[in-house]
């Protein structure tokens, strides 16, 4: 863990290192999908170690990784945290992040709920790093069962 990371909280996922700077007197952390350095917020750590974890242990393909994808909701521009597309380039899952002493409430389920009536993705993520909530979606059915794991890619496809 470098200088800029060691007051940052262990998360519940497993640990990444990450390449980190300070630029500009700020301290910015690599995103490996947007291929360069964003500002270290508490949400962008929480960010990069959950795309890491999507990636190292759920078999996600990065090419398939979209990191705030941008879209409108009820006219205004809006973006999702983090975005996986199946391999017809539909989104498949979406993940709202928040900060790690932001705790998890009925809001931010609201608000990825309406934002997937935009996305249509079959399996919703919240997480603050510490606490992480998945979802199916029926959307045919109009309905969603909150999952015990998020399954692996490769599930998630065959579902």
């Amino acid at each position: 863990m470098s200088d800029l990371t060691a007051l940052l909280p262990e998360l519940s996922l497993p640990p990444a290192s990450f390449r980190t700077r300070t630029h500009q007197g700020k301290a910015e952390i690599y995103d490996d999908i947007r291929q360069k350095y964003v500002r270290l917020t508490p949400e962008e750590w929480v960010r990069q170690h959950f795309v890491r974890f999507l990636l190292d242990e759920k078999g996600t393909p990065r090419g398939l990784v979209a990191i705030e994808m941008g879209f409108r909701y009820q006219a205004m521009r809006r973006r999702a945290d983090v975005v996986v597309y199946d391999r017809m380039g539909h989104p498949m899952m979406m993940v709202e992040c928040k900060a790690p002493e932001v705790d998890i409430r009925q809001a931010a389920f609201d608000q990825v709920a309406q934002y997937n009536t935009v996305v249509h993705a079959r399996y919703l993520v919240v997480t603050n790093g510490m606490v992480h909530y998945s979802c199916a979606i029926d959307h045919e059915g109009r309905d969603y069962r909150f999952l015990d794991t998020l399954p692996t890619y490769a599930a998630m496809l065959a579902a």
